[in-house]
């Protein structure tokens, strides 16, 4: 299974980065490219622990669902949310926040399985992990953006 681990440096509060990472509607602004949309579960605000959300997104060029739990949680420092459904075999996504000398390292950890075996985990090494790793990042550095200014009174 492919593993992806970004780090983050962001110059804000450990709460604020981590109830950020949780705002569905500044999920929905990081993900803009993709048409993403909330169909199911928390349509806004912050998810906890024991909820659910299912997202409708276009990648390649498909429309796809994806439904995912938060299935841990310890405020501030921890969240994980998990697939439930969708087009991988598995989805595992670990969100760790560490405070530092008035710094925020936020951490992810994505681990993923594709369906299909030998071509799953072909196109995993070809295409999908390298395309997550731009999505993950892509939306750190939104998150990063929104910490840092008074732009996160929007969203929280």
């Amino acid at each position: 299974m492919p593993k992806i681990i970004i780090t983050t440096i962001i110059k804000a509060p450990i709460l604020r980065c981590f109830d950020l990472t949780r705002s569905i509607d500044l999920h929905l602004q990081t993900s803009a490219h993709t048409h993403e949309e909330v169909i199911a579960g928390v349509r806004s605000g912050l998810i906890n622990k024991g909820e659910s959300v299912t997202w409708k997104a276009t990648h390649f060029g498909i429309t796809q669902t994806l439904s995912s739990e938060i299935s841990e949680m310890d405020s501030p420092f921890m969240f994980e949310d998990s697939m439930l459904e969708g087009a991988f075999k598995s989805i595992q996504h670990q969100h760790w926040f560490e405070e530092e000398n008035g710094k925020t390292i936020m951490k992810d950890i994505f681990i993923f399985e594709s369906p299909f075996g030998i071509y799953g985990r072909l196109f995993n090494f070809l295409v999908l992990t390298n395309y997550m790793k731009r999505f993950l990042k892509k939306r750190n550095q939104t998150i990063k953006q929104v910490a840092e200014t008074e732009e996160w009174r929007k969203f929280l």
